[in-house]
């Protein structure tokens, strides 16, 4: 069986051998990488910090380690390598799991304390996945100094890994069972005693009997209000000595003040005990807020589903082409490795293919529904799925540079942003608590004057009944799902207000090149004066003229001759800008502009030629010093998907639009391709933002698609802006959402998901001030009972987040 590493807990690859010593003993690592930093941690005199990771009860490798001392190993720039980003040459970005959030007024705890912090530049804290993203200056703040300031409001972090996500996920599932568990059996066993006693309310259980049930109850109920309440108690007292009110303490308060009342009855042998409905409110709750856990946790694992993407090993070559292999760990290759990708794997990092001819799955990563062709040549993205055959692959990027990995920090981004609705729905929550209190109180004072005996079941159920779970869960849940699913479908959402704003379009806006285009020209048609006789024996006269031109209208051409043998030329000349000359069996040829081309013989083009240049087609001729010899009109041809989003965009509501820098005449003919005929050609880029800017004056929802760099500025004036995405362009991408694959289509899709997604958002905070301004007055009339109360802030969660599931189950469909 084989052995984990002793530093990160995987599987140790066969023949490996990475030992290091640590307090006398020889551990072994998986890498070369873990061996360095725990030959750095022990180097540095911290060995202890692994006989403290082993001595807790959860074991966890890499835990955070319990003392101030100890934290100072993740100051190590070693140790840092796997979780902190460098941005700068003193600014870090670190990717930290958090431990202890229970709702979102937790995330505002940590956001707001560690924001103070001298040198902390950003904090970003996702509630849906735990994940935190924390930004700082080196020279005036350490990590560890960070690490300790979360230690000390409550709260335990973790460098962020899928491993330990899971894991982490797993004991909150676990630890939540148990308590649920304790808080049900105590409920029923509690009932057991109350419901004998309700039903002798005529007198005739004697006192003693009555005060036996009573004990009984207490007994069983003292497990449910230490151990299944705990974590109510622990919030709320962290949130009460940090003077702010959280979403436990008004829980935490009717809690305590029921059961403490209830126990003070028990001793004293007078007045109302409530155990029963201690312990029934507490297992409802509790199995709410499990079940709404599990339900979040479904929705952060469809974001965090990229992240398992990359394979943990690959198949190197230790001398390619040599054919011996190795099996590495992925994260040890570098670029210019040579690995083995068979079929059913993944791919380990970017790459190029070599050797070999395949498919690659890569719907993950761009949401293309169909595998992709590859052949020697041909680019790889690391954590696609190779379907076909087995592939050499020379590696060209890893890590933090790879596609892969820049998809993975703008999804993070976009999770970790809070739009408007979320920032709105935070501040009416954190201020409806206090309300909350106050209500609970004038309730209470209420009561003791109507009819004492009920005053504290009031309290109880005041507090418990509307507490504003529902409403901060309402949006942050929903745009989770959304942000998973639409990026799945291949549009990436980076910036907060992307849905929202998309939802609300009215108008789409395209650049031509490079969007509604391949950015690339092509042969669309041909015309031989000489009935085409002439052609295939042109063909390899034209391929030598224009082989050696990195020119794309020289590309398109050799691509349109095909697969000739390029005739032995002499004497070629290029002229830069109009076009070259060369000789062949005594014969000189031109080929290039119509006036270049006309100079060597004075006649005029034929008038279908000129046909083609009005429709701003471009034209190339070819002759020789007595005739027309052949003519050539190239286009950037549209995506293959751009006339169905146009058609798609206006099933929706949502006109289409063409502003281009390229002439009139070539914007025109695209724009009759694509079925667009709003069209702007010959705009500069400052002539396309006062294009847009009147748009917007007309009342318009402007959303621009752009290439994400040269249109910066007018990306910028839009309400939303999508860029192309690909390669390293798509790691400097400042649009507000990101199209990962060819598909245009996908555009259509993602205004449809954003739009279902805003619905969804507006039920449940409907859903969630409807609960709340309902629930209230029943409970402060009396009508609830603190069980009743337990289910319906449990059921008013829950109810949220599975309606905002309802969106995962949308995007596995085509969005209507």
């Amino acid at each position: 069986m084989a052995a984990n590493c002793y530093h990160c807990g995987l599987q140790i690859p066969a023949d490996a051998q990475f030992p290091v010593q640590i307090e006398g003993v020889q551990r072994e690592m998986c890498c070369t990488g873990c061996q360095a930093v725990a030959s750095a941690i022990v180097d540095g005199g911290h060995a202890s910090y692994y006989r403290h990771r082993d001595a807790l009860p959860d074991s966890p490798r890499e835990a955070l380690p319990s003392s101030l001392k100890d934290l100072g190993l993740f100051d190590h720039p070693d140790v840092q390598k796997s979780f902190v980003r460098p941005l700068g040459d003193h600014e870090r970005e670190a990717s930290l799991i958090l431990e202890g959030i229970t709702c979102a007024a937790c995330v505002w705890l940590n956001e707001s304390h560690l924001s103070g912090l001298k040198g902390v530049l950003a904090v970003n804290i996702n509630y849906s996945t735990r994940r935190a993203r924390i930004r700082w200056d080196d020279r005036l703040i350490h990590l560890s100094q960070i690490l300790a300031a979360i230690a000390s409001i409550g709260y335990r972090a973790h460098p962020y890994d899928t491993g330990k996500m899971e894991k982490l996920a797993q004991e909150e599932r676990k630890a939540a069972l148990w308590r649920v568990f304790v808080a049900g059996f105590g409920m029923m066993q509690v009932m057991m005693y109350a419901i004998p006693v309700y039903l002798a309310d005529d007198g005739t259980m004697t006192p003693d009997i009555e005060r036996l049930m009573r004990w009984a109850s207490l007994i069983l109920t003292l497990p449910v209000v230490l151990y299944s309440s705990a974590p109510f108690f622990r919030s709320a007292l962290r949130d009460l000595l940090l003077r702010r009110i959280g979403m436990d303490v008004p829980v935490a308060l009717g809690i305590g003040a029921a059961f403490l009342a209830s126990l003070l009855a028990t001793v004293s042998g007078t007045g109302e005990v409530y155990f029963d409905s201690v312990t029934m409110f507490v297992f409802f709750l509790l199995g709410g807020r499990y079940l709404e856990m599990a339900a979040r946790q479904k929705a952060a694992r469809g974001v965090e589903t990229l992240a398992k993407a990359t394979p943990s090993f690959a198949m190197m070559y230790l001398a390619y082409p040599n054919g011996e292999t190795e099996q590495v760990v992925a994260s040890s290759l570098t670029a210019g490795s040579h690995v083995l990708v068979r079929p059913g794997e993944s791919f380990p990092a970017d790459g190029q293919v070599v050797e070999g001819e395949s498919a690659a799955d890569e719907s993950l990563l761009t949401g293309e529904s169909l595998p992709v062709h590859k052949r020697i040549g041909d680019l790889v993205i690391g954590g696609a799925l190779n379907v076909g055959s087995p592939l050499v692959v020379r590696v060209t990027r890893v890590g933090e540079e790879t596609r892969l990995a820049s998809i993975q920090r703008l999804m993070e981004q976009a999770a970790m942003e809070k739009p408007r609705l979320v920032q709105a729905a935070d501040r009416v929550a954190s201020r409806f608590l206090f309300v909350l209190i106050l209500l609970a109180v004038v309730a209470t004072v209420a009561w003791q004057f109507i009819d004492p005996s009920k005053t504290l079941l009031v309290f109880v159920s005041v507090l418990v009944v509307s507490c504003p779970c529902a409403l901060s869960l309402a949006t942050p849940t929903v745009l989770t799902v959304a942000t998973g699913a639409m990026a799945a479908k291949g549009v990436l959402v980076v910036k907060g207000h992307g849905i929202e704003t998309l939802a609300r379009t009215t108008l789409m806006v395209f650049d031509k090149t490079g969007t509604l285009s391949h950015g690339r020209l092509s042969v669309v048609e041909s015309f031989w004066p000489d009935g085409g006789r002439q052609e295939s024996g042109f063909g390899p006269v034209i391929s030598a003229l224009e082989r050696q031109s990195e020119h794309p209208v020289a590309k398109a051409l050799v691509a349109a001759m095909g697969d000739v043998l390029p005739a032995e030329m002499d004497g070629i000349n290029a002229v830069t800008g109009r076009g070259i000359t060369g000789q062949f069996a005594g014969n000189f040829y031109r080929l290039g502009t119509l006036e270049y081309c006309a100079e060597g013989h004075g006649q005029e083009a034929p008038l279908q030629i000129k046909a083609w240049v009005e429709t701003g087609r471009t034209v190339v001729a070819f002759a020789n010093q007595t005739q027309w010899l052949g003519f050539f009109a190239l286009m950037d041809v549209p995506r293959e998907s751009a006339q169905g989003l146009v058609s798609h965009l206006a099933s929706l509501g949502v006109s289409s639009c063409i502003l281009s820098g390229d002439s009139p005449q070539a914007a025109q003919a695209m724009g009759r391709l694509v079925g667009i005929g709003d069209v702007y050609g010959g705009l500069s880029p400052e002539g396309k933002h006062q294009r847009i800017k009147a748009f917007q004056e007309q009342g318009l929802v402007v959303a621009m698609v752009g290439d994400g760099v040269n249109d910066a500025p007018v990306l910028a004036q839009a309400q939303v802006s999508i860029a192309m995405g690909s390669g390293t362009d798509l790691a400097r991408a400042q649009a507000d959402m990101v199209l990962l694959g060819e598909n245009l289509d996908a555009i259509a899709d993602a205004i449809a998901m954003a739009r279902k997604t805003v619905k969804i958002v507006r039920q449940n905070l409907i859903w969630a001030f409807a609960y709340n301004f309902t629930a209230i007055p029943l409970a402060m009339s009396g009508l609830v009972t603190p069980w009743m109360a337990g289910i319906g802030m449990s059921a008013s969660s829950l109810l949220v987040v599975l309606n905002a599931l309802r969106l995962q189950k949308v995007a596995n469909t085509s969005f209507e």
